[in-house]
Formats: C-alpha cells, sequence, structure tokens
C-alpha cells in the first residue's frame, strides 16, 4: 500500500473517499464490510456467549480480539495483494474501503427520513422512520420526542459515523478505519448491560469508549468552530455548557456532542427514554431556548456537516505538518 499513516496520499485518497460517500452513500447492490463483521460477531455471540459470568467475560475479550484482528489482517492483506497486482488496484482498493467507513450521506437521509413525514404531519411514519435509527420505543412519541431522538442520533454518530473513521484513517489507513468499525459493530450488538451481554459484551464496550475517546472531544471542538466560524450559530456558552453538561451522560463519549448539539441548537435534550417497557432517566443536556421541532433536525444535520469538514481540515492540517517536519 503506498499510503501510509498521515501522508498526503492518504489525505488525497480520503477526499476521494469523501466525495464517494456523499454521492454515493451505501448502495444495497454494493456489499458493505460491516454487514460482513455483523455476520462473523452473530456467529461468534451464539457460539461462545454461554458459561458463568467470568466465563462469558473471558470470551467477550476473545470475541473483541479476534475480530478487531481480523478485519485489520484481512483489510491490511487484501489492500497488499491489490497493490502487488497493480498500484492502481491498491490505491482503488483503499479508496473504496475508506469510502465504506464513512456514513456521512447515510446519516443524512437517516436523519431526513424522519424530517420530511414530520413536515407533513404525518406521525405514524415519522415514528417508524425515527424506529430505524434509535433503541427507544418510539410508538408513543410527539414531534418534539421525535425530532430529541433524531437529533440525539445525529449528534452521537457524527462521531461513531464520520469523524472517528476519518480519525483512526489518517492514523492508519483503511484497514485501521475499518478496525474501529469492528470496534463499534460490537459494541452495538453486544455492548449492552442487559443480562445477556452484561459480561461477554464487557470488552466490546470498554474497547469502543476508548476508540472514541479523542474523536469524540475533537469532534466537539470542530462542532463548535464550524457553528462559531461559518454557520452563525449560538456558541456563546457552548463550550462551558458542554463542559458542564456532557459528564452526566451514561456514556463517555456519546454526552460530548450531544451536549453541544443541543446548546448550539438552543433546545435540551436528555430526559425520559423507553426500551422494552423499562424506563431510563438521562440528564438533560442544555437549556430549552426553544421547543425541540421539525426545525431542528435539518439544523442537527448542519452541524454535523460542518463538525466534519472543520474535524477534517484539522486532521489534513496536522498531517501537512507532520511531513512538513519529517
Amino acid at each position: 500500500m503506498s499510503a501510509g499513516p498521515l501522508s498526503l496520499a492518504l489525505v488525497g485518497l480520503l477526499i476521494g473517499a469523501i466525495l464517494l460517500d456523499l454521492v454515493l452513500g451505501d448502495p444495497r447492490w454494493l456489499p458493505h464490510p460491516v454487514v460482513a463483521m455483523g455476520r462473523l460477531i452473530a456467529a461468534l455471540e451464539r457460539r461462545w456467549n454461554r458459561g458463568s459470568p467470568r466465563a462469558r467475560r473471558l470470551k467477550g475479550f476473545l470475541l473483541t480480539g479476534c475480530v478487531v484482528v481480523s478485519v485489520f489482517v484481512v483489510a491490511w492483506a487484501m489492500l497488499a495483494m491489490l497493490a502487488w497486482l497493480h498500484p492502481w488496484l491498491g490505491l482503488a482498493g483503499e479508496l473504496l474501503l475508506l469510502a465504506s467507513a464513512l456514513a456521512i450521506k447515510g446519516l443524512r437521509d437517516a436523519a431526513m427520513a424522519v424530517a420530511t413525514p414530520l413536515v407533513q404531519g404525518d406521525l405514524g411514519e415519522a415514528r417508524r422512520a425515527v424506529s430505524m435509527i434509535v433503541g427507544r420505543d418510539t410508538a408513543a412519541l410527539d414531534e418534539a420526542g421525535i425530532t430529541r431522538a433524531t437529533v440525539e442520533t445525529v449528534a452521537e454518530n457524527s462521531v461513531d459515523g464520520i469523524t472517528a473513521p476519518l480519525f483512526w484513517a489518517l492514523l492508519g489507513g483503511a484497514p485501521l478505519a475499518l478496525a474501529y468499525k469492528a470496534v463499534n459493530t460490537l459494541d452495538s450488538m453486544v455492548g449492552y448491560r442487559s443480562e445477556r451481554y452484561v459480561d461477554f459484551g464487557y470488552a466490546s464496550a470498554k474497547l469502543d469508549d476508548i476508540a472514541n475517546w479523542i474523536p469524540a472531544r475533537l469532534t466537539v471542538l470542530a462542532m463548535w468552530l464550524a457553528a462559531h466560524l461559518f454557520q452563525g450559530a449560538r456558541t456563546r456558552g457552548a463550550v462551558a455548557g458542554t463542559w458542564r453538561d456532557a459528564p452526566s451522560h451514561p456514556s463517555p463519549n456519546a454526552g460530548w456532542p450531544e451536549a453541544m448539539m443541543a446548546h448550539l441548537l438552543g433546545v435540551q435534550l436528555g430526559g425520559t427514554n423507553h426500551y422494552g417497557g423499562s424506563i431510563s432517566e438521562r440528564a438533560a443536556m442544555g437549556e430549552p431556548h426553544e421547543p425541540l421541532r421539525v426545525a431542528h433536525i435539518g439544523r442537527a444535520v448542519g452541524h454535523m456537516h460542518g463538525a466534519w469538514v472543520v474535524f477534517f481540515l484539522m486532521m489534513a492540517g496536522l498531517a501537512v505538518t507532520w511531513r512538513a517536519g519529517a
């Protein structure tokens, strides 16, 4: 592979991957690496998630290590083979894999799929659409509840689906970006505190926390800079408010982009969520200067775009500085 960590070639490939994702997203006819990861995780979970709590936890560590290392090695070997056949094949393969690690268009489309019927007053369709992107019960949500769920998802997945893959891609190319996606997929499948996964998913959840720690905080900075410099949003007090609110979130990372999004929009996120009949109380994020309404979904998507653009410019600038000083 010719594109090394923090190289200008890798920055160029990432620009191409971003453009490819913005245009095509994730076409259903094209096999997606995350689907294969999910099948592998599901197969291993059925075989290994049994025994005593201690055995489950140990096998959970084994699952996490096997999946993440396997994804990295397979991606690296495939790109090495393509580059051996022809350098342009290696670059094309890396471009496609990098694009598959991003979800800019997918996140935007998912959010607007909720906003469109909500604007039309079709709560039933809006509830169905939001149920596709959140785990909470949506059957009784009103416009404010649907909007809150969507805005929170856009904020959190600005990290999981965009900036964190960009961060790890710049450090290790497509293999490391896909290894991160494996970590994220593991967390989304087994990283729950339910009776079934509290031990087996422990390692996956902790590794996801570690992998997102730096990207989540850099994303908050990028989101604030974009809003302050280019979007004319209310940024006064947003940093202090985020610093105050984010630690109250049960996730060590998700609270940061959610809190910043709430303060930039002038709304309050968090509150009561229902999951399969059980109630989960989330700490309030932001101040309710405005009631939650459908217009906030489009504005949240705008902040999401501003965040990843500035984040990428920051990281690309680091790569250029790194290479200039090398």
